[in-house]
């Protein structure tokens, strides 16, 4: 027998181990394993699946994730026990899926709530393949709209009986927390470029997955140690302070990439906004492809669309309009939707699910019906910010698909546009606005629009004589465009009895209206002149065009049916509030006689008569004139060397954070070492200080490679190491541990010397990447490190 309690082998042959069934693998499945693995894998797979919240926000969404997860447990757990195969598992989840897929995520064609119908299992199989793109080119949350839960169904369904498959019938069970990772890739790819709790839900998936694999590699360890130790009763495997370890190794080696990331993430912040598949698919729609609606103004002002009727609508509210367009774009040519150079959100139309939340809009809720007739123009007349829209008529599926919306300027689209006959109901809410005598007050917004380009001079210095002598953004603004409805006349410039009016709202048209004797025009150029004006004075701004039809108010404040003609086009401005967001303003003068004699005699008007600015103009004397402008302006470019310094300081951090997360396993590794063999040393008597030398010298060899003999005694390791120096260190070990007489402190010292000169000796005629392997290595690691060595019991 060795002091060891093993059998030992002859001097310098290895006892051939005996061969131990894994098991790993057991023939029958343990109902406490089983609900273990169960109960994990359920933590890191509803982690995961959580952060599909943002994309479903509903009920439904809960429902169907609890199902899915149930239905592919039992699938799992039915195949494990009766040792189905691969065939019958696929099977078996396809009928699942089948059945109940159209109740769960394509509720509104089944029957009975939950029955499917055969139009359900076409849209199902359908969705199965087209719902992951729908679901990235429509507004969010989307519900239980349509097919839209099919991809998560499937997702949750497949991956429960994948993963759970895998770690009951494996022999790695690890694998299967490559299922709640995908989960959890899927959520963020089809979810919202703005992150949901990015923290909470990515910690709680990294949590788990590292809990699932820890406790697999820890259950297999003990599987190992109880076919070693055959359940040898009083001996202990020294499990337990192996658990501590893993785990306080887990979690120093998550603190240490955490900290890395923070400081590398916070010295250089990424320069971009969150990249995710909605936000670089190509939409069905973009406005930038469209000619601005704005260009097409005067054609409502001709016949037959003049006095024809265009719609047909009711309940509207006394003074309500429509919105046909939201324009927040200027580049000195046109107002458009939407910006090619910026990132501006009033260009991005999605499609709407079944409804849109609003309840963060202040207003009063309305309702209003439009019966289309003559208007079949792409977009569509809507009031407020829509909560939902139900087309009418035979052609309703067909509007309802390709129906677009844009939340951030409550403008809607009809891909191929409206055409007579069309009908639909909006439900919206009216935001509130200022009062008449809060206009004065009102202060810039945060709202963050495209910076107008080539704005006219001819309109800075109008606009500096108009708010000569105020201070207050609020009272600048109303000053400004008082200027305009005063000093302006209204002509359309499409018949005989009227003044020649030129069409177009580029810079030049602009620049005309403050140039010409009088000022003239409509709704087109007095609608930019004001947004121009509005920005110059620092509020974001942008031009709206629609109708504003004269209604009767009649019972609860609604009007009956207003035929809605091109008469009724016109265009005013919004500007963003710090106190009440997009407060809609009228710039438009009053249609009244335009004096002969003013236009034949300029000296009358009450304009300045220089018509030309002089020639060289400082841009600093412009910014002396007016006040900073808002935030959508573009931001001063940064001198060249602060952005090479800012350049070689972010490529530096996100090297340091690359450098330090593969670094931390290997410095964890080489930590752990050091602290083992500094408790070593630093033992309370000199003979567990002399044993514990010894132990870090066969570590030394376990970690160089050495193979040696399983349970051999100090003596069969020095022969196999070789030398005289293994051989006497190991007798003094012997001696110290098995001796009657405690050995001296100098004793130890000197064990501990000779340890450190022959851990060296070790890697001599190594190469570095060889020294390295070893000090990295985690075979010592994986061996007994219990507090009461096997030994110590057996001799006590």
């Amino acid at each position: 027998m060795s002091p060891d309690g093993g059998v030992r082998a002859p001097t310098g042959v290895a006892a051939p181990a005996p061969r131990v069934r894994s098991r790993a693998r057991p023939t029958r499945l343990r109902a406490p394993f089983a609900a273990t693995a169960v109960g994990l894998f359920a933590a890191s797979l509803g982690s995961a699946t959580a952060t599909f919240w943002p994309v479903y926000g509903s009920g439904s969404f809960v429902v169907l994730a609890l199902v899915a997860f149930v239905v592919g447990t039992g699938i799992a757990l039915g195949a494990a026990v009766l040792r189905l195969s691969s065939v019958w598992v696929f099977v078996t989840t396809l009928v699942a899926y089948l059945v109940l897929g159209v109740p769960l995520a394509v509720p509104s064609q089944a029957s009975n709530g939950v029955l499917p119908t055969a139009r359900g299992l076409l849209t199902l199989v359908s969705a199965t393949a087209l719902g992951w793109k729908r679901l990235v080119t429509i507004a969010l949350p989307v519900g239980s709209y349509e097919a839209l839960l099919v991809p998560v169904f499937a997702l949750v369904l497949v991956g429960t009986v994948v993963g759970l498959t895998v770690a009951l019938r494996s022999r790695r069970g690890e694998l299967a927390s490559v299922v709640p990772v995908v989960v959890w890739i899927a959520a963020i790819v089809l979810g919202p470029a703005e992150a949901w709790w990015p923290r909470v839900t990515g910690l709680a998936v990294l949590v788990t997955v590292i809990a699932w694999v820890v406790w697999w590699r820890l259950r297999r360890r003990r599987l190992a140690l109880d076919a070693l130790t055959a359940r040898v009763p009083g001996v202990s495997a020294g499990h337990r302070p192996v658990v501590v370890r893993a785990v306080v190794g887990t979690l120093a080696t998550l603190a240490v990439a955490g900290a890395a990331g923070t400081v590398a993430v916070s010295a250089a912040p990424p320069a971009t906004s969150r990249t995710v598949a909605r936000t670089v698919v190509e939409q069905p729609f973009d406005p930038r492809d469209r000619v601005s609606p704005l260009s097409g103004f005067r054609a409502y002002e001709q016949e037959p669309a003049v006095d024809g009727t265009l719609l047909r609508v009711t309940g509207l509210r006394d003074g309500q309009r429509l919105r046909i367009a939201t324009l927040d774009t200027y580049d000195g040519v046109v107002y458009s939707v939407g910006s090619g150079e910026v990132d501006s959100a009033s260009g991005f139309f999605t499609r709407v699910p079944s409804t849109v939340d609003q309840t963060a809009v202040d207003g009063q809720r309305s309702t209003v019906d439009v019966t289309v007739e003559a208007y079949d123009e792409l977009w569509v007349p809507t009031v407020g910010q829509l909560e939902s829209v139900a087309f009418e008529g035979p052609t309703a599926d067909a509007r309802r698909d390709s129906f677009f919306y844009n939340d951030v300027t409550g403008s809607a689209v009809v891909l191929g546009g409206l055409q007579q006959g069309d009908s639909y109901r909006l439900e919206a809410v009216v935001p509130r606005q200022p009062g008449e005598d809060d206009l004065d007050a009102l202060t810039p917004g945060t709202a963050t629009v495209p910076t107008p380009r080539d704005v006219p001079d001819e309109l800075a210095s109008a606009l500096e004589d108009d708010v000569a002598g105020l201070q207050e953004p609020g009272e600048r603004l109303q000053a400004a465009l008082a200027a305009l409805r005063e000093d302006g006349y209204v002509s359309h410039g499409v018949s005989a009895d009227e003044p020649v009016s030129r069409s177009g709202h580029g810079a030049d048209r602009i620049a005309q209206l403050f140039t010409d004797p009088v000022m003239i025009g409509d709704a087109e150029q007095y609608a930019t002149a004001a947004a121009l004006m509005a920005d110059q004075l620092g509020f974001p701004a942008r031009v709206v065009m629609g109708f504003a039809p004269e209604t009767g108010e009649g019972e609860r404040g609604m009007s009956d049916a207003v035929e809605v003609t091109g008469s009724d086009i016109t265009a005013w401005i919004e500007v963003d509030t710090a106190r009440y967001g997009w407060v809609a303003l009228d710039p438009n003068p009053a249609e009244r006689p335009i004096p002969e004699d003013q236009v034949q005699d300029p000296t009358q008007i009450s304009r300045p008569e220089s018509v030309v600015q002089p020639p060289p103009q400082d841009p600093q004397v412009r910014d002396d004139q007016t006040p900073p402008q808002s935030e959508q302006d573009d931001p001063e470019t940064p001198p060249a060397w602060l952005a090479t310094v800012l350049l070689i300081a972010r490529i530096a951090g996100w090297s340091a954070l690359v450098a330090g997360l593969l670094a931390a396993p290997f410095v964890t590794v080489v930590a752990l070492k050091a602290r083992r063999r500094r408790r070593r040393r630093s033992a309370h008597s000199p003979s567990a200080r002399i044993s514990g030398g010894w132990h870090e010298f066969q570590d030394a060899v376990v970690d160089h490679g050495i193979v040696t003999p399983r349970a051999a005694t100090r003596s069969e390791v020095a022969a196999v190491v070789g030398g005289s120096r293994p051989a006497v260190l190991a007798r003094v070990a012997d001696r110290a541990v098995f001796s009657p007489n405690a050995p001296a402190e100098a004793d130890a010292d000197r064990v501990w010397t000779a340890v450190a000169e022959m851990r060296r000796a070790l890697g001599v005629g190594l190469t570095r990447r060889q020294r390295f392997a070893a000090a990295v290595s985690l075979r010592s690691l994986r061996g007994y490190h219990g507090r009461t060595r096997p030994e110590r019991q057996r001799n006590n």
